[in-house]
């Protein structure tokens, strides 16, 4: 504790007494100053004790001494100290009235105390504090460090923290979303933050801010070296933080940003290892995979997964390579990395599967992602939350709708496991196909096996095979010499049943039969075989659809 009027009262060694303000006492002292000046206020800072002989006043009228004292109270001076038997044997009775009025610890130092043992006293005071809380800072980082080294995650040095500055304390993935809480019930309380530190994110590292809250005092800290921090670190307390809490949170946000830079480098490794179990399970090398994936993805591999694929509507460029940092000295500033759309795709993805506790491999392939992902996990549907956030953005035409260049679809397989591996990223390309056909964000696969293949008429290659087939057939009807295309039409729908067909033509059956014989002569193919039934069908359904052969 820093000392206060109180301890240098009571310090046997300084004889003080109490003529006004007594129950101001515990009031902290900042310093102790002399001054005789008139107006000593534009030279303090406030929480000085101020020691004066009024060598240069008159204490003995009111007049004078009133705005003297008052002024002193408003600066934030905590007590007057008055040197008596000097140019006052006693401390006079207007400065006593005046102290009391405004409520300013008034302190008669006898002619035997110097000012200088008054002023050793609060400095000795001072340095003990600050002594007292530089080792309890160095104490409190070797704590933290201690649980950083031990710890499987941040939870153990939060935990630490929050007690070390008696309030909670919270970890912020890059989406906001809270990692780690301490105590467990500042998580609610922290996760009403997640507008602030998102707002903290969108700043130039590091960061910081005060947050006013309804319960306490928050701090938040960006984490992190890079530019654009991809963490944050809050604090609650009661009141502002003292030198030694201060010290805490300083080492802990060091070493929270020390784990974030060592994870990056572990990402890259586990990046690498899942493109090689990628690899082989594409391969069919599924025992291999498994002997690889080891600890970090064999649980994925031992439970059903998605297969995920996510592209862009257009290249996306790659992150450029690691180079040399620019120096500030010389003026040059790292430029901007390109906007990269599957940066905040993989962020969100990763970060869903942290707070859920499952595993998911992550592979960058040219210009999408290949995602393993636990069936009906946390991952999955951090997709499909993506994909209805982007779609009803686009639908209702608002701001936050992504733009066209760099905009992402995804196809999902169906669930699968390592032996299929190959036919999943196969029904992931499928489905993906199709959502870029639709117009759409996602598209599982078992919405493209349970669809209709109707909708797939439209591609226009579909439909100028059609055209081009029943071309013939449309030339001889415009004759005026028949009625071929509808005639086929109807014989096809009715599964080739001729009464059913020429009643629904209002034609005798011999007519339809004719007919079908000039279908065969005209396109040189038998209505026998069912492949080609089936071609004219779905060319009678493409030209449908377009709107016929003109």
């Amino acid at each position: 504790m820093p000392p206060t009027l109180a301890s240098l009262v009571h310090h046997s060694a300084l004889k003080l007494t109490v003529l006004a303000g007594a129950d101001r006492l515990d009031t902290p002292v900042r310093w102790a100053h002399v001054s005789e000046l008139i107006d000593p206020v534009p030279y303090m800072n406030g929480g000085e004790l101020l020691l004066t002989t009024a060598l240069t006043l008159d204490a003995e009228n009111p007049e004078e001494i009133r705005p003297y004292v008052r002024r002193l109270a408003r600066a934030g001076v905590v007590g007057l100290g008055f040197g008596r038997g000097v140019n006052y044997d006693e401390v006079p009775a207007a400065l006593v009235a005046a102290a009391e009025a405004e409520s300013l610890p008034l302190l008669e130092v006898p002619r035997r105390t110097p000012f200088l043992a008054i002023t050793k006293v609060v400095s000795a005071a001072i340095a003990a504090e600050q002594y007292r809380a530089v080792t309890a800072g160095f104490a409190a980082q070797r704590e933290l460090t201690r649980q950083a080294l031990v710890g499987e995650g941040p939870e153990g040095l939060i935990g630490a923290l929050a007690a070390q500055l008696n309030g909670w304390a919270a970890v912020y993935d890059a989406s906001g979303a809270v990692v780690a809480a301490a105590p467990e019930w500042a998580a609610r309380r922290a996760a009403r933050l997640t507008p602030d530190v998102r707002r903290l994110r969108d700043r130039p590292a590091p960061a910081s801010a005060v947050v006013a809250a309804a319960e306490d005092r928050v701090e938040l800290h960006s984490l992190g070296a890079a530019r654009h921090p991809r963490a944050a670190l809050a604090v609650g307390t009661e009141g502002t933080l003292g030198t030694a809490e201060r010290y805490s949170l300083h080492a802990a946000i060091s070493l929270l940003t020390l784990t974030t830079e060592r994870s990056r480098a572990f990402q890259a490794a586990e990046q690498r290892i899942g493109a090689a179990v990628l690899g082989m399970l594409l391969a069919g090398e599924s025992g291999h995979a498994r002997a690889a994936a080891g600890d970090l993805y064999g649980a994925l591999l031992d439970a059903p997964f998605r297969l995920v694929i996510v592209a862009a509507t257009s290249p996306v460029p790659r992150p450029p390579a690691t180079s040399p940092a620019a120096d500030p000295a010389e003026g040059d500033v790292p430029p901007e990395p390109a906007a990269d759309p599957f940066t905040a795709m993989v962020e969100r993805v990763e970060a869903a599967a942290a707070r859920a506790g499952e595993p998911v491999l992550v592979v960058r392939e040219g210009d999408r992602l290949v995602l393993l992902a636990v069936d009906q996990g946390a991952v999955a549907d951090a997709c499909a939350t993506y994909a209805g956030e982007t779609d009803r953005a686009r639908d209702t035409g608002a701001a936050a709708a992504p733009a066209a260049d760099s905009a992402l679809v995804i196809g999902l397989s169906a669930p699968s496991g390592p032996v299929a591996a190959a036919t999943a990223y196969k029904q992931a390309e499928q489905a993906l196909s199709v959502a870029r056909r639709r117009g759409r964000t996602l598209v599982e696969h078992e919405d493209v096996a349970a669809g209709s293949v109707l909708p797939l008429l439209a591609d226009d290659a579909v439909r100028a095979f059609a055209d081009g087939l029943l071309r013939a057939l449309h030339d001889h009807d415009a004759t005026g010499r028949g009625d071929l295309v509808a005639s086929l039409r109807a014989w096809l729908a009715h599964h080739g049943q001729w009464d059913a067909a020429a009643a629904e033509l209002g034609v005798h059956r011999h007519t339809l039969r004719y007919r079908m014989r000039r279908v065969e002569e005209i396109l040189g193919r038998s209505l026998d075989d069912p492949d080609v039934r089936m071609e004219l069908w779905l060319a009678l359904k493409a030209t449908t659809a377009s709107g016929g052969v003109g």
